[in-house]
């Protein structure tokens, strides 16, 4: 079992910049497979960025392509999620998650969550 916990979430001006970070413990963050998920009011969760074991494969949603970087330090148990040009609609709860492959964490196929950090990018 592997215990999730992000940070790095704040208030922002529309086009500024997060990174948020997933710290693990419980178990190697090698042997998973790493997510970001967002969730805005009175929307569903969604997957923003998956990546996997090894940082050979990386996934975007098309709304984040070319302003997220997803990446990982396996050797500090963490995973990051850089947040370049940020804009309003980007507003939401971001979770990070865990899983064996990022095509299930994609798919929603997901073992492990955070608690979630709240991300508010004002106009």
């Amino acid at each position: 079992q592997v215990q999730l916990v992000e940070s790095g979430g704040g208030l922002v001006q529309a086009g500024g910049s997060l990174r948020l970070t997933c710290a693990a413990s419980g178990r190697a963050l090698n042997m998973y497979s790493m997510g970001w998920f967002r969730q805005a009011p009175g929307k569903e969760r969604e997957c923003v960025s998956a990546i996997s074991r090894n940082a050979g494969s990386t996934y975007y949603a098309n709304p984040v392509k070319g302003r997220f970087t997803i990446s990982r330090d396996n050797a500090k148990n963490t995973v990051y999620l850089q947040m370049n040009s940020l804009k309003p609609e980007d507003t939401a709860v971001y979770y990070c998650a865990a899983d064996r492959t990022p095509s299930g964490i994609v798919a929603g196929k997901v073992g492990y969550w955070g608690q979630g950090t709240q991300v508010t990018v004002s106009s």
